[in-house]
Order: structure tokens, then sequence, then C-alpha cells
């Protein structure tokens, strides 16, 4: 299998006062070409200071980050934003579209940044439209849509430059239960057609929907493995709750 993501002993930490903020502390793991991970924790764990490094959004303060093979860690802002577009897909709880932009417009904006031409870029962007069943929204300004459909443009832009790594921040976040089933089906569909997809949760009922579930507590890794095991979504104060990962699944 090919490594897509490597930690080595990364840590991340702020200076808050006198008060030394450790957000990441140590962490070393891998994900290779075609896993479905979900990177688990709750608020203050570290899981959103790990979504900003793989996302190359932010810089370990120790230890290396590789992305395709590449170390980021040293990076300058313009090699992060060179291989932030070229190599991640980004889906986020907001869904970040941009307002005064048509459906269509806005899944073609990171294939602009990338340098496709006009006729290539509307012809990608009609093709993963077509994927996430939106076609005949194309010309719609986001707000036209309901908040399921904005993400699954979101869903839509992020498959556009087809990445190496598809980063799920909150994907549901924002959603309805069954709007968020159908989004997490989405991401289940793409993991079997082999995109790798990297889940970011606080919700374990989200997160067994991946295969993998790293958990972290107070930036340290305290679970990696298989989501089937009862060991990857036990805590002190929230309860298990299953999700199957066959499309058509309801909680158990």
């Amino acid at each position: 299998m090919e490594e897509l993501i490597r930690f080595d002993h990364v840590s991340k930490h702020y200076q808050m006062g006198d008060t030394l903020v450790k957000a990441a502390d140590d962490i070393s793991l891998t994900v290779e070409r075609g896993e479905f991970v979900a990177i688990v924790g709750k608020s203050g764990s570290g899981k959103s200071t790990c979504m900003n490094i793989i996302g190359c959004l932010d810089v370990p303060t120790s230890g290396e980050y590789y992305l395709g093979g590449q170390a980021v860690s040293q990076m300058n802002k313009n090699k992060l934003a060179e291989i932030r577009n070229r190599m991640l897909g980004f889906i986020f709880q907001q869904y970040n579209l941009l307002p005064k932009l048509s459906v269509l417009e806005n899944v073609e904006v990171p294939l602009m940044y990338a340098g496709m031409d006009r006729i290539a870029r509307r012809r990608r962007a009609l093709e993963v439209l077509e994927t996430v069943g939106l076609a005949d929204k194309t010309r719609n300004l986001p707000s036209q849509l309901s908040g399921g459909q904005q993400q699954r443009v979101s869903i839509a832009r992020a498959l556009a430059g087809s990445p190496a790594v598809i980063l799920a921040d909150e994907p549901t976040g924002a959603l309805d239960s069954r709007t968020s089933r159908e989004v997490l089906e989405m991401l289940q569909d793409l993991h079997d057609q082999g995109n790798t997809v990297v889940l970011i949760t606080h919700d374990n009922s989200i997160a067994v929907t991946a295969e993998r579930i790293v958990r972290l507590e107070d930036g340290r890794v305290v679970y990696d493995g298989s989501s089937d095991d009862p060991a990857a979504v036990v805590t002190h104060d929230e309860p298990l709750v299953r999700r199957s990962r066959r499309k058509g699944g309801t909680p158990a």
C-alpha cells in the first residue's frame, strides 16, 4: 500500500500566558491510500490541530509531517498552498461556499487555482456535480439550496481536483439526522470507489462509519485500530452508538 500521510513524533505547542498548551503531543501515525480513517476526540483533544496540520493549514512545532512522501513541516506558505490545492480536497461543517457564485462556479474554484483552462474545468465540474446528484442545480446560488444540497456541492468541490486525500471536518455537524446519514453514505461510497477519506469528528456514532479510528485525548493518541473493536469508542461519559458501514444502515 502507498503511504499518503505520515506523522513522525508531531507536536504542536502554544504558549498561553504562563501555560504551555500541548495541542498535539508526540503523535505518530500513518494513513495509506484507500483507507477510511476517523480522527475522533472531544473538544480540546487535539483533533482540530491534527486536521490543520494534515490540511497544510498549520505546521508542527516539532516532528515531521509527510504528505505523499513530501516533508511538509518546513514548507513556506506558497509551498503549503500548492501542495494543499494539489493533494487535498476539503469538506467543511459550514460548507464554505461562495454566496455570490453559482453551484457550478463554486465547484470550479479549486480548478481555477490549479490553472485548468475554462472548458476543461467546466467539464470536470459538471462531472462531479453529476456524481453527487446535483447536475440540475448548476445555476443555483448556495442560498437556494438546502443544507444537505450545499454539503453535496462542498463534496463535489472537494472531488473536482481528484485529490489524493479527502479531508472531512465535522461534515454532518450542521445537518439533521437524515441528511447526515446521506452525507456519510456518500463518503462511504467515495471510499468504496478507492478514495482515501480522513474524517474529523467528536461523535462516536459518526466515527464508527469509518474502517479505522484514531482516538485522541489531551493531544495524544490513545487508540488506533479497527472501528469494530469496542475499545475504539469507549469513553467515560459517552455511550456507544453504532451505525452500519453499509449503505442504508441505521443506528444500532
